[in-house]
């Protein structure tokens, strides 16, 4: 298929040419997924912009690109490669023995010119560009050994309820994928280590708590079939998918914020949401207020060391 002839999409000050707007990204298959267009991904990311970007701005990228569609090769991109705009922000940072210069999406037309380089998951760091060693977001990433949704939709009540007793704000997303994420904001004072040494404590109480059903052990066949707590997002350079990003899987299900009302609800699951429908869940502003309620790790680490005896 040609993908037909290139389009011509304006966002704010720049104009992006879509090439190829008919390519097939995302073919259908089983279970009724639908197919998309590499147009489609563009019109997608044009209506989340307004909810997406606050979630961007500022924060080193990481892409993932799939030129030939989710069923062809899998590219993982850090480099800002040479040819894009120099209207696309992009931020340098150290690594070990260098410096790699990230994409940084700060508005509508760099997300519509990753959508036209086929860069369907956008994976942000924690930190933001000045302040790469300070993360203003803690993950928790809850992986289910299976697809076992029930094990996941438990272990967030369990968790979010740590999280109150610690006075930390937290919120819920769905991964597209198989789980949730529980994201808590952070007043960005304390470096990679300490917030993961505490996202380390606070899942190794839960699990130990809950031994049945929760471990944080970091190797598969140490699990069993328990669903696996997972903090090694908390460091530096590690990236984990940003909201409302669309995940490289059949149907183009996308990485959705949603409220605690919504853990209740039997329909929930991790692919819940896809390009189709995500714009409308953004629209009820699920988070509203949360990420504005930044903590210090201060007072929880004396909670949780109270609660710890």
């Amino acid at each position: 298929m040609s993908g037909g002839a290139a389009r011509t999409v304006r966002a704010g000050r720049h104009t992006v040419e879509v090439h190829r707007p008919d390519k097939v990204l995302f073919h259908e298959g089983a279970g009724g997924a639908q197919e998309y267009t590499k147009g489609d991904l563009v019109d997608y990311h044009r209506a989340v912009a307004p909810f997406m970007l606050p979630h961007l701005r500022g924060r080193p990228l990481m892409l993932e690109r799939h030129p030939d569609g989710v069923d062809g090769p899998r590219f993982m991109q850090k480099n800002t490669p040479e040819h894009y705009p120099d209207w696309i922000s992009r931020v340098e940072v150290g690594k070990e023995g260098g410096t790699v210069c990230h994409t940084v999406c700060d508005d509508s037309a760099t997300l519509l010119y990753l959508a036209d380089q086929a860069a369907l998951t956008l994976h942000r760091w924690l930190s933001r560009a000045g302040q790469v060693d300070r993360p203003d977001r803690m993950v928790f990433d809850l992986d289910p050994a299976g697809d076992d949704f029930e094990a996941v939709r438990e272990a967030a009540r369990l968790l979010g309820g740590l999280l109150d007793e610690l006075k930390l704000p937290s919120a819920l997303m769905t991964t597209g994928s198989r789980g949730l994420h529980i994201v808590v904001p952070l007043n960005g004072r304390q470096g990679f280590d300490d917030v993961r040494e505490f996202a380390r404590d606070v899942a190794e109480a839960l699990a130990a708590a809950h031994p049945d059903r929760l471990t944080t052990a970091a190797r598969k066949k140490d699990r069993g079939d328990r669903l696996y707590l997972d903090i090694q997002r908390n460091a530096y350079a590690q990236t984990a998918v940003a909201p409302f990003t669309v995940r490289a899987l059949p149907g183009a299900p996308v990485a959705t914020p949603i409220s605690w009302d919504q853990l209740d609800d039997p329909a929930l699951h991790a692919r819940r949401w896809t390009i189709a429908d995500a714009v409308d869940q953004a629209r009820t502003q699920p988070w509203a207020g949360v990420m504005s309620r930044a903590r210090a790790l201060g007072p929880a680490r004396r909670r949780l060391n109270a609660l710890r005896g």
